[in-house]
């Protein structure tokens, strides 16, 4: 490259400038890579959906433990419950369709036996009223979960219409994981129609032009695309579940956008100054390309986190939501440069603005002006967001969070409201390795009928081995408050025998107590690298320290909000949802998460516009006024732009998805306006030349391996006609 390329020296370009220039000059074998990469990837997406697969519980707790003992001393594998209503069931035409469809479903490959309502003396496969009646089919124990569902499609295919003037559905354990499956699938597929053409409008808009817009979709798509790969990968050393490509879908489009935002700003600007695309294309590397890069690491140490969990869940959220945070951020500094080498002169210019003459830069001035009244009114309505999550009730595994058109939630409504017993909660078990004949077991389970909160109590029978289960069904749901007092009562007065206490109820508390304490080591992994990654790129103390009270306060808002809405019931008729008094128990783990991680990219978008301003000489009031004037913009677009993609996944039918859509919606609208539009500059004034303080050993340290601002704008050197912006930079550099 000949001479300089904008305010960069041969020997002063730094290490994201220099890829930069490389994506430039072989802009051609970048944008093959990455293409290869995209078609390589789409065709790794169906493979990969075969090998991913939900993974068990951490086998650690009491209640995986005792379920592991129950599953061995069983040869039955999970069974359907198909539901047989309209007709009165003692009908002759009903009975000999309802005995020709059981011997269908008998001989589905997979099924192991089925039995209804007129083969079983068993009173609870009639419903109350004489209109309903059930078959219950068994499944092979050992199928993989592809085989499971494979089989409830085929009983469900076979069912359809079978019994005239009858609707047939299958549900139960299977058809409900069956369900669990798909529906997130539909809901990944329909949020994906729905955001993707609003989300293009969108860009456009925003970009003013189709082939800017354009960059960010084809980042994300391509980043999309390399993380099936890596995780197709990943699935030969480890399991991954279904909801993974979620996360990749929710993350991949989301970061790109916010990237290529970010990368499109910056090379127009620099292209405004009047030198070439490759000087742009360098500068927008060395400034935006080191900002993406801080962000994605901030996002992908907040995802880390959920590998202090130790719980398979979790762990599949981490591996899947980091490698798209890296692959993203890949994309951001190699595929995106090239794009705009190659479109460059197509892709306009803006003029930068001073902190006092943009929209922005007023707000910051107004805030400035009563520094003290700003925080305080915005943290206290912050604060009471929060208070609703005080009254917090969790849920695990309900069949009502599925869609209300699933058949396994609508049979599950069915045998609550019709069959007898069907009011009746999930039995907490206990399981001990002892034979059910031992009249210890008979006692003890004689002794357990008479305690407070107990329905009814049964042993099971004709399971091998010296096992035996005695199942205790608690008063009220089957994750309420007298089924988790039950199972802390059970487990708190044993008897004198080794017991594990299991079930629904028994699972719900252990996970919830797993998280309890396991978070504040999450929590502080969290805090204390993204400490270090904000000192290192601001060299201050308070700053990192300031951006993690504020996110705290961002977040108390979004649980709060979390709960008004999905356990209170509020809104409900609006978003389209049932609201049974509970939030998804991982919701809040999941949610904390990711809206940290795009909290704190928000904040370094920010940060590094005023630490850029303070470098060039301004004072910090006039720094944060000028760095959001820079930076307001891009922040308030970014943001609505993966406002459209989490309202995507709100408008989802699966109330998990429906709660994390519309969570992650209400975290980034809180951060982009109240955070960095009011708090950061309030916060920012009050602490004044503080703001940049640091012990003197700190600050020593910052100067040893901190990170350097590259120059907030690149200076065109004239040419030798006096014309300036049109240096050479080697052969068949586009300009």
């Amino acid at each position: 490259m000949k001479g300089q390329v904008g305010s960069y020296a041969k020997g002063d370009l730094t290490m994201f400038a220099t890829v930069a220039r490389f994506c430039v000059t072989r802009r051609r074998w970048v944008l093959a890579a990455w293409m290869l990469l995209l078609v390589i990837g789409l065709a790794a997406v169906i493979p990969l959906f075969g090998k991913l697969k939900n993974s068990p519980s951490a086998t650690g707790s009491e209640s995986a433990r005792g379920a592991a003992i129950v599953d061995k001393a069983t040869s039955m594998g999970p069974t359907a419950v198909v539901l047989v209503k309209g007709p009165p069931v003692d009908a002759p035409g009903t009975r000999a369709a309802v005995q020709t469809l059981t011997a269908k479903l008998d001989r589905v490959p997979n099924v192991t036996g089925a039995v209804n309502a007129y083969t079983s003396p068993d009173p609870q496969l009639r419903s109350r009223d004489g209109h309903a009646s059930l078959i219950v089919v068994s499944l092979a124990k050992n199928a993989g979960m592809m085989t499971q569902n494979m089989t409830v499609g085929t009983m469900r295919a076979e069912a359809a219409g079978a019994v005239p003037g009858a609707q047939v559905q299958v549900g139960g354990d299977a058809g409900a994981m069956a369900d669990n499956m798909t529906a997130p699938e539909n809901d990944l597929v329909h949020a994906s129609l729905l955001a993707f053409p609003i989300l293009l409008v969108a860009l456009v808009f925003i970009f003013r032009g189709l082939r800017a817009a354009l960059v960010p979709i084809i980042a994300s798509l391509a980043a999309m695309a390399t993380t099936f790969i890596a995780l197709l990968g990943v699935t030969g050393v480890t399991s991954l579940a279904p909801y993974a490509t979620d996360v990749v879908m929710l993350l991949g489009l989301g970061l790109a956008v916010d990237y290529s935002l970010l990368m499109v700003n910056r090379f127009r600007e620099a292209r405004a100054t009047g030198i070439s695309v490759a000087g742009a294309v360098e500068h927008t590397g060395a400034t935006a390309g080191r900002t993406v890069t801080f962000s994605a690491l901030t996002v992908a140490t907040a995802l880390s986190g959920l590998f202090f969990f130790g719980d398979p869940t979790f762990t599949s959220v981490a591996i899947a939501g980091i490698a798209t945070v890296l692959i993203a951020m890949a994309a951001a500094l190699t595929l995106i440069p090239a794009l705009m080498a190659a479109w460059g002169p197509k892709l306009g210019a803006k003029s930068r603005q001073d902190a006092s003459d943009g929209w922005f830069g007023r707000l910051a001035r107004t805030v400035q002006a009563r520094p003290a009244l700003a925080a305080l009114a915005v943290a206290g309505l912050l604060a009471a967001a929060a208070l609703p999550y005080l009254h917090a009730h969790y849920g695990l595994g309900d069949p009502r969070t599925l869609p209300a058109s699933s058949q396994a939630r609508q049979v599950d409504q069915t045998l609550l409201t019709r069959f007898p017993g069907g009011m009746q909660a999930d039995p907490v078990q206990v399981v001990a390795r002892i034979p059910a004949s031992d009249p210890r077991i008979g006692a003890y389970a004689a002794s357990l009928a008479h305690q407070p909160g107990v329905a009814a109590v049964s042993v099971e029978h004709g399971l091998h081995g010296t096992v035996s289960v005695i199942d205790v069904t608690p008063t009220g749901s089957t994750q309420g408050s007298a089924a988790e007092h039950l199972v802390g009562v059970l487990r708190g007065h044993r008897p004198h025998f080794t017991t594990y206490v299991t079930g629904s109820a028994a699972s719900l508390a252990d996970f919830k107590a797993e998280i309890a304490s396991r978070i504040p080591y999450a929590a502080a992994w969290i805090a204390l690298a993204t400490f270090a990654l904000l000192f290192l790129m601001t060299g201050s103390v308070l700053i990192p320290v300031k951006a993690l009270v504020m996110n705290v306060l961002s977040l108390g808002a979004t649980f709060g909000a979390l709960v008004w809405i999905f356990q209170d019931g509020h809104l409900a008729s609006l978003l389209g949802f049932t609201a049974f008094g509970a939030i998804e128990a991982w919701a809040p783990v999941i949610i904390f998460t990711f809206a940290f991680g795009l909290s704190m990219d928000y904040e370094v978008f920010l940060l590094s516009r005023i630490k850029e301003a303070h470098d060039e000489g301004n004072t910090t009031n006039d720094a944060v006024a000028n760095g959001l004037q820079r930076s307001g913009r891009i922040i308030t677009s970014a943001a609505l732009l993966i406002l459209i993609v989490f309202l995507g996944f709100a408008a989802g039918q699966t109330l998990g998805i429906k709660e994390m859509g519309l969570a992650l919606a209400i975290a980034v609208a809180v951060d982009a306006t109240l955070i960095r539009c009011v708090l950061v500059p309030a916060t920012m004034t009050l602490l004044g030349p503080a703001n940049w303080w640091a012990p003197a050993p700190l600050r020593r340290l910052h100067q040893r391996i901190g990170l350097r601002e590259a120059p907030a704008a690149p200076v065109a050197p004239a040419s030798p006609h006096g014309s300036p912006g049109r240096e050479l930079a080697g052969a068949g550099t586009p300009r």
